[in-house]
């Protein structure tokens, strides 16, 4: 086949039927679109370069949908397979997206180059952002003044820097009122607390109880140290005090682990009274608990955590642990343990010390300046207030039953019956979507019908709003039954 003139592009045809094939051509952009000329190089990459070329001079813009295949191949003089190639050469620079039926689109870039829009990772939003990075550059400027090199640099094994354990304490202050800075730990992230509070609690094989869905983190830690994750039933309030009676009757478990407030995966946050029911089932077993409580700041109206509540009415020892990475930023890879009053911090040091070593100084450094500065809690409401529009986006966008807490980083969206969740989650990633389905969280056979989805990880609230519409469009509509007859 010749190659077509320089000068010269073959007319479009329109039908006044909207829905032809040349109608829908010529809604979209295309602006960009060359003559291809003979000696450049072979067709398939000419039409490649020049949707290269398109983005990035930003004559095509993330989210704008390129010409059906047949169509430009059409409008080119040149067959099916060549403007295929072309479309999977882009597509593999990670800058298109397909859709299937739904066709090609530009890509947006927020997770490196693949396009992939993130609704699975709990992140705070807003870490790509002029804000954060001023943020990120003032307390960055500031570190070296208040610590030396010796401080940032060398080892530090234990409980932490006195003044990073206060700032720790004064961060946890409306959580667990006035602490003892010689109770606070801290440490290089909540996982490896809750790995250090498994090893120092309890043994190979032992039982830990927990919610039937639970963060996985939990789960891979319990794994690896060779512990039994034993779900407990919930009820629409939460964990289900009557179940836990049964699970510690029959399986006397050596901890009890809970995400008390807007719980990963399901988004509950246990009422005060249900706490209260929880700590007297755990008081009556001497059940030791561990309450990773990530999101309680972010929560609209947070109830008192466990472990205020049984250091006034109860014996049991409760470890409390709140990390930075959900309402701050999960680089810092600092959280605080408390240890409960009348318990020996050396199992819980030893532990840390065998996973950790110790917190990264500069990073520990890094959280302090800001939480002394008043910097931490003007960010957290900044993360509220975005994290508040986002919910609302996702509301008014996904249909069906869906859990939320107005300022949560994610949501549980319940899914028909028919819809089997792990091929949806295969569906939406093949067309740049990322979400997590219930089988991440199960601790046995009991999976529902739902995803996870998360509101933090797009970079804005367009991309979020993108994404969303394509899940929705999986979910109802024309892509929503295909995908439905398939599983």
């Amino acid at each position: 086949m010749a190659f077509l003139s320089p000068t010269k592009l073959p007319k479009i045809h329109t039908s006044p039927d909207d829905s032809s094939p040349t109608r829908r051509l010529k809604k979209v952009n295309l602006s960009w679109v060359r003559p291809l000329t003979a000696g450049l190089g072979s067709r398939y990459q000419q039409i490649a370069a020049q949707i290269v070329t398109a983005v990035e001079d930003g004559v095509l813009k993330p989210g704008d949908r390129l010409p059906p295949q047949r169509e430009l191949a059409q409008a080119l003089g040149v067959d099916l397979t060549t403007v295929t190639r072309a479309y999977t050469e882009v597509r593999q620079k990670g800058l298109l997206e397909a859709h299937g039926a739904g066709g090609t689109y530009v890509a947006y870039s927020e997770s490196g180059t693949n396009g992939t829009i993130d609704l699975g990772m709990n992140i705070p939003p807003l870490l790509n952002s002029a804000e954060f990075a001023h943020m990120l550059a003032q307390g960055g400027g500031t570190t070296p003044t208040t610590a030396s090199p010796m401080d940032l640099m060398s080892y530090h094994v234990g409980a932490g820097a006195n003044r990073h354990r206060a700032a720790g304490a004064k961060w946890l202050q409306p959580m667990i009122g006035n602490t003892d800075i010689e109770r606070v730990v801290v440490c290089s992230g909540a996982q490896t607390a809750i790995a250090a509070l498994l090893l120092a609690k309890s043994q190979s094989g032992d039982a830990i109880a927990c919610d039937e869905l639970t963060y996985p983190g939990f789960l891979a830690a319990a794994r690896l140290l060779q512990r039994v994750a034993l779900g407990v039933k919930s009820d629409e309030h939460g964990m289900d005090p009557a179940d836990l009676e049964r699970v510690c009757e029959q399986h006397r478990p050596a901890a009890l682990y809970l995400n008390p407030t807007i719980q990963n995966p399901t988004a509950l946050t246990l009422s005060v009274a249900r706490r209260a029911e929880l700590l007297r089932v755990a008081e009556k077993y001497a059940l030791p608990v561990i309450e990773d409580d990530p999101y309680w700041l972010l929560s609209e109206r947070p109830p008192s955590t466990m472990f205020s509540l049984a250091a006034d009415t109860s014996t049991v020892p409760v470890y409390y642990v709140s990390t930075l990475s959900k309402c701050i930023a999960p680089g810092l890879r600092t959280a605080y343990l408390v240890v409960p009053s009348g318990e020996p911090l050396s199992p819980v040091l030893d532990a840390l010390r065998s996973l950790a070593l110790m917190p990264t100084p500069w990073m520990a450094e890094l959280a302090t300046t800001w939480i002394e500065s008043g910097a931490a809690v003007q960010w957290l409401a900044r993360i509220k207030s975005e994290m508040q529009h986002r919910q609302t986006i996702a509301a008014s966008i996904l249909p069906g039953n869906i859990q939320a807490d107005p300022h949560g980083l994610h949501l549980w969206l319940q899914l028909p019956r028919h819809i089997d969740p792990y091929r949806l989650t295969q569906t939406a990633l093949q067309q740049g979507l990322g979400v997590t389905d219930s089988e991440a969280f199960a601790t046995g056979s009991f999976s529902p019908a739902a995803l996870r989805v998360s509101l933090g990880g797009a970079i804005d609230r367009t991309r979020l709003t993108h994404g969303l519409t394509r899940l929705a469009e999986l979910l109802r509509g024309d892509v929503g039954r295909r995908v439905s007859n398939v599983v």
